[in-house]
């Protein structure tokens, strides 16, 4: 994402910013930074009908700058298609002030957006990572079985499914002469031609969107040893033709175990300590690695892990989530709240954690596997940096909230 302009107060967070999208993944930083009461403008395709003075109508479409109140967003992840809806607030000759439209943003054409309740710290913060040329994909993925294959990519901040490869594959019989080793090697042969297409190795890269300078690695997962055999396929198709890029490409690839070939059992795979030793500078692996030392510390229940929305806002108004080792896990989609005061909420709660107590926090994808585990636990967990018994005790929450300082207005915020 290009920021072309940005004025942004830092006393109340009032201001605007110009952005361009320039690749899909910059049209998922903009579904998260847009929100409900935000004002949008950008370019838009209206039919406009004019009656003449004979009484005849026609009809064109044209292109004009609209200006509406965000009301709802729609975000096609497959496609990278970002809808946004809302009402037209600023004049216009050809559209009515307060009629509904809806802006589809594309790449490379750019907008301006205003935030309606003001810049806070976590919009802020989203519009640094949006516009950090640095953030790149991390890592390739196919997670595979006999006959079937799903070609994932991974980023920052989302899993994305890019293909899935089906190949009719004979079962091993007795008496038969090739015929499931056949089927195989045609089956290897097709993903390797697909993963090539979507690698691009011809480039100075193995993605667009990829510095020069950057390997992107590789991870074949399945279970026995498919990947494996595959891993051995394309060698040999690298030695065969004499496929330059495709041997640079190979000291990159991680093989693994999965359970299945199924996308999910990513979260597994990166979980295992050969390949999080690998792949430790991926922001993917650190919140993967997250997500397990919370869950083997609730396994130990010695009250440093907490999970839920009451339970995790009493732990930091208690001071608990602080420095020496205290982590707050948040979802992206809490962010995403239409109701002003719950998303004031979740980033009173950020900024607590962060700038008077000094712990860490990380906002996890709603759209990678870790999320989608964070997700299951009420969207909110915390990492202790010391035991509290009782936090998910019914007893006298505000009081106990209003002693310890509260969370930027935590008694009115506690569930």
């Amino acid at each position: 994402m290009r920021l072309l302009k940005q004025q942004i107060e830092r006393k109340d967070g009032s201001g605007f910013a110009v952005l361009l999208p320039e690749e899909p993944e910059d049209m998922w930083h903009a579904y998260n930074l847009i929100q409900p009461t935000d004002t949008l403008r950008a370019r838009a395709i209206r039919r406009v009908s004019k009656t003449s003075d004979a009484g005849s109508t026609a009809s064109q479409r044209i292109a004009l700058d609209l200006s509406i109140t965000v009301t709802s967003t729609d975000f096609d992840i497959a496609s990278g298609q970002l809808h946004v809806a809302g009402r037209v607030v600023s004049e216009n000759e050809h559209v009515k002030l307060g009629s509904h439209h809806t802006l589809d943003l594309e790449l490379n054409r750019k907008f301006t957006l205003e935030k309606g309740e003001g810049w806070d710290s976590v919009a802020v913060e989203m519009l640094r990572e949006a516009c950090d040329t640095e953030k790149r994909a991390e890592l390739w993925a196919v997670v595979m079985g006999e006959g079937i294959a799903n070609i994932c990519l991974i980023t920052e901040h989302q899993t994305i499914l890019r293909q899935r490869v089906e190949v009719a594959v004979p079962r091993k019989r007795k008496g038969d002469i090739g015929g499931h080793d056949k089927g195989m090697n045609r089956f290897y042969a097709t993903v390797l031609s697909t993963l090539l297409r979507h690698l691009d190795l011809s480039s100075s890269s193995s993605t667009p969107s990829s510095s020069a300078d950057k390997t992107i690695p590789l991870l074949l997962a399945s279970p026995g040893f498919v990947a494996t055999a595959f891993l051995a396929h394309i060698k040999a198709e690298a030695t065969r033709t004499t496929n330059k890029p495709l041997m640079t490409l190979l000291p990159t690839i991680l093989v693994a175990h999965s359970s299945s070939p199924h996308v999910h059992s990513l979260s597994e795979v990166l979980a295992s300590p050969a390949i999080t030793a690998k792949l430790s500078d991926t922001k993917y692996a650190r919140e993967t690695a997250l997500m397990d030392r919370f869950l083997m510390l609730m396994r130990q229940d010695d009250a440093r892990a907490w999970y839920g929305p009451r339970e995790v806002e009493r732990a930091v108004a208690k001071g608990a989530v602080g420095r020496g080792g205290g982590v707050l896990l948040i979802s992206n989609a809490l962010f995403r709240a239409q109701n002003v005061k719950e998303r004031r909420r979740w980033v009173g709660l950020v900024e607590r954690v962060k700038e008077v107590e000094g712990g860490e926090v990380r906002v996890l994808s709603s759209l990678h596997e870790s999320g989608k585990r964070l997700e299951a636990l009420g969207n909110v967990a915390a990492i202790l940096t010391y035991p509290v018994e009782d936090l998910d005790e019914s007893d006298d929450e505000g009081e106990e909230i209003r002693n310890a300082g509260g969370v930027n207005g935590a008694e009115e915020m506690i569930i």
